[in-house]
């Protein structure tokens, strides 16, 4: 149960293999699917995506999520 309003839980990540915008959206669409998660912004240049989650999330979730889009997570920034 949820008081309020809740910041979230925001996670950054290590993920390579991005280049460019179509990288960014797909990985982003992948993550988007995995629940509790309220948004998500990848930065190519900067080989980093930043997740806000409900909670805390599975980093194997995760993981398989980009390696699904076509990428590999290096770990939690």
């Amino acid at each position: 149960m949820t008081h309020g309003t809740t910041a979230g839980t925001t996670t950054v990540y290590q993920v390579t293999g991005m280049t460019c915008g179509h990288c960014e959206s797909a990985v982003g669409s992948e993550l988007s699917a995995l629940d509790g998660v309220t948004s998500v912004k990848a930065e190519a240049s900067a080989g980093r995506v930043t997740v806000v989650s409900e909670g805390p999330l599975d980093d194997e979730a995760v993981r398989a999520a980009v390696d699904e889009a076509g990428y590999e997570l290096v770990g939690r920034a």
